[in-house]
């Protein structure tokens, strides 16, 4: 993102959830406040989807990751769960739609101009902040995930769900796995939702559709000043969530979203592409 300016990043992806509530009629997530927090750029995100079909892979993809998130943190709250860190929160609604007789403690963690740019977003919405949440700006140039927490409140010996939505693509694998260093670490326990994407690989014309699609989205990322910094090959990334203490992984990919979200359709014969994936130090949903 542009230093001293909202993550653009952030934009796209709630206008992709507002169109999905349109185009798609929420099918997959249903969000009755997406277009709201948008206020007047709610109309544009649909006008802009209809007339770009290609963008829908993306917008079924954040629908699907949104969808799993917030089904792993319900089965995670049924079980005990009464703290959630929204890690990048961006124009995420969850914690204005949720029900506070959950007694979920909720955290959005963003960089202070996105949240600044959300807090403006949800005045002009007329959407209340429910008591529960609590705004942890962040500039991770100056101050760590740990400090930012705990200058908020957060209390690291409860057990904490974190989703992570549309970030890691992002950032370095430094500042990855710096981060769910942590998470593994707490010593209340954790879960954590996140999405990835593996690396461009040719071989077979499913791959080489994957690749063709990556880079056509790379350089459209690129060109809003936020370009991906980090890919994953899934066996790899398994391993290296298992050294952090992570015990429990569960990680949807291509075919495993095409068969719980989707009737019918050519299932794909390659993996590769966009993963969500729920890891967990402790018991999951």
């Amino acid at each position: 993102m542009q230093h001293g300016q909202p993550s653009r990043t952030a934009l796209s992806a709630a206008s992709h959830r507002a169109a999905h509530q349109v185009l798609e009629r929420g099918s997959i997530f249903s969000d009755p406040l997406a277009a709201r927090i948008l206020g007047a750029d709610a109309e544009t995100a649909v006008h802009e989807a209809e007339n770009e079909p290609d963008r829908r892979k993306m917008r079924l993809f954040i629908a699907i990751r949104t969808r799993f998130a917030e089904d792993s943190l319900a089965g995670a709250v049924a079980r005990g769960v009464r703290q959630l860190v929204v890690l990048g929160a961006g124009l995420d609604t969850y914690a204005y739609r949720h029900s506070e007789g959950s007694g979920l403690r909720i955290f959005e963690v963003d960089h202070p101009s996105t949240q600044a740019w959300k807090r403006q977003r949800l005045a002009e919405a007329a959407i209340p902040a429910p008591r529960s949440l609590t705004f942890a700006p962040v500039d991770f140039e100056r101050e760590t995930l740990a400090d930012g927490l705990g200058a908020a409140g957060f209390d690291p010996e409860r057990q904490t769900f974190f989703t992570w939505l549309g970030v890691v693509p992002y950032l370095t694998q430094e500042a990855i796995f710096s981060t769910l260093g942590f998470i593994g670490g707490l010593p209340g326990g954790a879960h954590v939702v996140f999405d990835y994407a593996n690396p461009a690989a040719w071989g077979s014309g499913q791959d080489e559709a994957y690749a063709s699609y990556l880079s056509s989205h790379s350089a459209r990322v690129a060109s809003l000043g936020e370009p991906f910094r980090s890919f994953f090959e899934t066996d790899a990334l398994h391993a290296r969530l298992g050294s952090l203490g992570f015990r429990e992984v569960e990680d949807l990919g291509p075919i495993s979203m095409r068969a719980r979200f989707f009737d019918k359709g050519t299932v794909p014969r390659s993996d590769r592409g966009g993963h969500v994936v729920r890891a967990a130090t402790v018991a999951g949903p």
